[in-house]
């Protein structure tokens, strides 16, 4: 028995969930459409064998007033007819009972409700081949009992149909809801299997741009399968963004690297037969390879730290951004000493203090001093001014270099993006976006903008009670 149940439950594990919908529904609408005509063919027969009871019972008690007021009657024995009553009349004493054999069949309990010591009562039997419902009660004048009955054929007929009947449409029923629960099941879990399909491609052809068609319609009317349907293409969206990062991060490494490392193996080539070189060529050959070798770790190490796909967990502090702004612009200072740098911050912003990684922190205002200082003719000022408006804490760096042309303004912070001016200086193109990172996951929002009167403006916003930055973890007081 048990091995024949995990057949069935294996059986039906295998089939589609829309024909194990489409079963359940049907099989539940099959239970309540047969419990239903079960119960409609019992209160059918109930109420007709009631009826007939009721036309035994008028009849017997408009006989038995008759006899009263008119002594005996003669009524039909037979019980041929389907309409007329078949009536019998039985004595307590039996030594009383009229010549012959009686037509319906008299026992003990007949005698004793003709004595009154027993309650009237019903039965079904057979007379002349015919199917019978007698009725027997006493006639209290002449301690007598009165049997009545008629024929029940008709009563029995009328049950058959109703029982054909009632079948008929329960099994109507049970196909209708068959159908009807396969057409529901396979209308509404359509989106399911085109959101199934969809995965499926995915995993063969691994290409994330395929998506699931939506229902047109307002999102106000959008059922569970719709926005399971919807949240699914928005996962897509992420994820085929994030193939697209990742391929396009890996293309651009890759060519950026390609330089470096190509002339990194030609100095050390030529070094390699250093017996060949003056002194002069070896150094100037160990020069280059140094610091090569300090700008290829350089770009390794910001790859790794924009391709990390979780955050470190750093300790959180309480900083102040004034005192971070000052450090940077100090060491920006010694760094770029043909570079005039110039700090002004308000007295409200002086002392206002927030939650951060001051290394990070102190990353991203190093990286928007060093793109300013790259850009600025020499001498030129790099202005940088933090004030605090509107709960929130506004840092700006404005260089007056040339400035950013309106084609390369939205792709600033895009990684290894390099305008045409800035291919001949420097750098790796990942400092603004490893920037704009570190302030994302600070709470802050980093724009840039053209200065006016030329050269380029960051902006800088960090509101005064920052989201906690992810992958943060608090310092024990």
């Amino acid at each position: 028995m048990t091995g024949r149940r995990r057949l069935g439950g294996r059986w039906v594990r295998r089939r589609p969930l829309r024909t194990r919908l489409a079963l359940a529904a049907s099989a539940a609408v099959a239970l309540v459409a047969v419990g239903v005509c079960a119960a409609a063919f019992l209160v059918l027969r109930v109420q007709m064998t009631r009826q007939l009871d009721l036309n035994l019972a008028q009849t017997a008690t408009q006989l038995s007033q008759r006899m009263r007021n008119w002594g005996p009657t003669a009524g039909d024995t037979s019980c041929r007819y389907q309409a007329v009553p078949c009536v019998q009349l039985i004595p307590a004493d039996p030594a009383r009972d009229a010549r012959g054999s009686t037509a319906l069949p008299v026992s003990q309990a007949t005698r004793e409700v003709a004595t009154g010591r027993h309650a009237p009562y019903y039965t079904n039997l057979t007379v002349a081949g015919y199917p019978v419902r007698m009725y027997t009660s006493r006639l209290h004048s002449r301690d007598e009992a009165l049997q009545v009955a008629l024929r029940s054929d008709t009563v029995e007929r009328g049950v058959r149909q109703a029982a054909w009947a009632l079948a008929a449409v329960g099994g109507t029923g049970v196909l209708l809801a068959a159908g009807l629960g396969y057409w529901v099941s396979r209308t509404g879990l359509a989106p399911v299997a085109r959101l199934t399909a969809t995965a499926e491609r995915i995993a063969t052809t691994r290409d994330p741009r395929h998506r699931i068609e939506l229902p047109a319609g307002p999102a106000a009317h959008e059922d569970e399968i719709t926005r399971l349907a919807a949240s699914f293409n928005t996962m897509l969206g992420e994820l085929e963004q994030s193939v697209t990062a990742q391929r396009r991060l890996v293309a651009d490494a890759s060519h950026e690297l390609r330089t470096p490392l190509t002339a990194l193996r030609t100095n050390a080539e030529l070094l390699a037969r250093a017996d060949r070189l003056t002194e002069a060529q070896r150094d100037r050959a160990a020069g280059a390879l140094t610091r090569q070798l300090r700008e290829v770790t350089t770009l390794v190490n910001d790859l790794i730290e924009l391709a990390r796909d979780e955050e470190p967990r750093p300790l959180l502090e309480q900083i102040r951004p004034a005192a971070l702004l000052e450090h940077a612009v100090a060491a920006a200072r010694e760094h770029w000493p043909e570079v005039a740098f110039a700090a002004r911050i308000a007295p409200e912003a002086a002392g206002v203090t927030l939650p951060g990684v001051p290394a990070r922190l102190t990353r991203l205002l190093s990286n928007l001093l060093d793109n300013a200082a790259k850009f600025s003719p020499p001498g030129g000022p790099v202005e940088t001014e933090l004030d605090s408006v509107a709960g929130a804490l506004h840092l700006t760096v404005r260089d007056h270099g040339p400035g950013i042309a309106p084609d390369d303004l939205p792709h600033v912070f895009d990684r290894f993006y390099r305008a045409q001016a800035a291919r001949a200086l420097p750098g790796s193109g990942l400092g603004l976006a490893m920037a704009r990172q570190i302030a994302r996951a600070h709470g802050a929002e980093l724009t840039a903008e053209r200065a006016p009167g030329g050269g380029a403006l960051f902006r800088l916003r960090m509101p005064v009670t920052p989201r906690r930055p992810e992958g943060a973890e608090r310092r024990a007081e």
